[in-house]
């Protein structure tokens, strides 16, 4: 009976920290827009605490093995406009060789894709120096609505982190709903 005890703790144990993992790798649902949007956010993608109080939403996606750099997808709502926040994205680029723009319709809403690569000029704050990253990629969606304003998603990294993330990032935005 005194070794049953240690069995027990040993299997609740194991258990509780296969239930965490489980959790981190499971997708789950994210509200914004004030709770009339939701989308479901990758599996295997780790929710960040936003740096700044104008991000609803941050995620970190896995590195490709040799990459050092996760990826970095933000959420927020903004103004602007469309074409003035592509044009600030792509002005991010100390050297572009890559820029794609298409438009289309999900759940009811405009959807802007926007895809750049090129030498991203990473800045982590109004104040701080760029550091310039060879061969980045931004992938953004920019969903535009009638009454409740634009959201941007925004998800950039290291092109073969990015890439090797692409297929969720899109799967994602295909995953919004309106409540």
């Amino acid at each position: 009976m005194k070794q049953f005890a240690p069995l027990c703790f040993g299997l609740v144990l194991l258990t509780s920290v296969c239930a965490q993992a489980a959790e981190e790798k499971e997708a789950k649902t994210i509200s914004f827009g004030e709770g009339h949007f939701e989308m479901t956010v990758p599996e295997g993608w780790k929710t960040v605490q936003p740096k700044v109080r104008i991000i609803d939403h941050e995620f970190s996606a896995p590195a490709k093995e040799k990459d050092a750099t996760p990826g970095r997808a933000t959420l927020m709502g903004a103004g602007g406009g469309v074409d003035a926040n592509i044009a600030r994205w792509k002005g991010q680029f100390s050297k572009l060789t890559s820029d794609e723009v298409k438009e289309e319709k999900i759940a009811g809403q405009k959807v802007h894709f926007v895809e750049l690569k090129g030498d991203f000029k990473d800045q982590r704050g109004p104040f701080a120096p760029a550091e310039t990253k060879k061969d980045y990629t931004v992938l953004g969606a920019i969903i535009t609505t009638d009454k409740l304003g634009d959201y941007f998603l925004k998800f950039y990294g290291p092109s073969e982190t990015i890439e090797q993330n692409k297929e969720k990032f899109t799967e994602m935005v295909n995953s919004l709903k309106v409540k």
